[in-house]
């Protein structure tokens, strides 16, 4: 058995969220189960909806105890939301990288390796998984290398959907993200234009910089009208929209509209006859999702898009394809850049917290549980 600590999440029925960091025990492994001692795990936007839900960020209180505790305060209207995980201490870490130091029977060939998981639960010193869980990095590669795989298969991801589906151009927005940056670098590769959505000239600079072609600052005056020319050039018919909230789903499909009636011959009461797809698969802005539907006729679709849903959809086959291309690239193409490396303890002091809550672009944590 193995005793090591690792960081939850609660959130009582009184509307208190803590942060605190819990010694747990782990089992010896069984059959094709291993335990990894986790050395890189990322602070990803999807792990902050877990490690701080609908907490309002502000009202944090640091406990004076051994180890490390933040509550914070949930306000009542907030609280439905939640309802399903109150009173569950939850681990926190979507995914992470580390090396294997105990396997089962049937997996001992792992025992020294450095793998990577999407099992989740990764803000912890160790953590048990099944082997097929896990992706077996290559031979030299480092934890922290490998520790931002939900990024890599997630623009791959979004890459083979618009193949899959028969787009010939992709639109991205939040573009400068490591993500952002990945699909980029894949798009090019592939030969796929790519309009990508960013929101400061420093953002702009930063993509251009990497080959890109199509980058639009949001902010500038001329947006739409430069959204549009530069639809109608790539014929982007697939968006990708890491936002979630707000217009900026709606600005980009009335733009694809407007961009396919520019090349109309005749009038249609109904709009074009050319399918607009617009996929949500972020949320940094937590607002209502607002669509102006007669604004782009009657052929578009909008959904959610997540990426355990889509790499279950496309079979073995296909996972191990766009697996393979990530290990093959995955100091290159598939490169993340970190911020700043912290100690688990570290990620709950309220300074850092506040500093990766942020979500800004070009500032990514990683955590390495082996630092004191």
């Amino acid at each position: 058995m193995i005793t090591g600590k690792e960081m939850r999440s609660t959130i009582s029925g009184d509307g208190r969220l803590t942060l605190s960091i819990e010694e747990v025990s782990i089992d010896d492994p069984r059959e094709d189960e291993i335990v990894v001692r986790v050395e890189a795990t990322p602070i990803n936007p999807t792990d902050l909806a877990l490690l701080l839900g609908p907490a309002d960020v502000t009202s944090v209180i640091m406990s004076d105890s051994s180890e490390p505790e933040l509550t914070f305060t949930v306000p009542q209207a907030r609280m439905a939301t939640v309802e399903g995980r109150l009173g569950l201490s939850l681990p926190i870490g979507l995914e992470g990288a580390g090396t294997v130091i105990a396997a089962g029977p049937q997996a001992k060939a792992l025992e020294g390796r450095v793998v990577a998981t999407m099992s989740g639960g990764m803000f912890a010193e160790f953590r048990k998984v099944s082997a097929r869980d896990v992706i077996v990095l290559p031979d030299g590669r480092s934890a922290a290398d490998g520790a931002s795989i939900v990024n890599a298969m997630t623009a791959l991801g979004m890459v083979e959907t618009a193949k899959l589906e028969g787009h010939r151009a992709i639109l991205h927005t939040a573009a400068a993200s490591n993500l952002g940056q990945m699909m980029q670098k894949i798009c090019s590769a592939d030969s796929i234009p790519l309009i990508n959505i960013v929101r400061s000239k420093e953002q702009v600079d930063l993509l251009r910089g990497i080959g890109a072609v199509h980058v639009l600052n949001s902010v500038d005056g001329d947006f739409r009208d430069r959204l549009i020319d530069a639809i109608a050039e790539t014929d982007a018919t697939i968006a990708f929209d890491a936002i979630g909230g707000g217009t900026m789903g709606d600005q980009i499909l009335q733009a694809m509209e407007r961009a396919a009636v520019r090349k109309m011959t005749n009038f249609v009461r109904t709009g074009s006859d050319v399918f607009k797809q617009l996929y949500i698969y972020g949320a940094l802005d937590l607002s209502p999702t607002v669509l102006n539907r007669p604004a782009f006729g009657y052929r578009w679709g909008a959904a959610g898009w997540i990426i355990f849903s889509f790499l279950r959809s496309i079979g073995q086959d296909g996972l191990d394809r766009l697996t393979q291309r990530m290990l093959s690239e995955l100091t290159t193409t598939f490169a993340s850049h970190y911020t700043r490396v912290i100690g688990l303890r570290e990620a709950l002091q309220p300074d850092i917290l506040q500093a990766y809550q942020r979500k800004a672009t070009g500032e990514k944590y990683l955590i390495d549980p082996t630092r004191s």
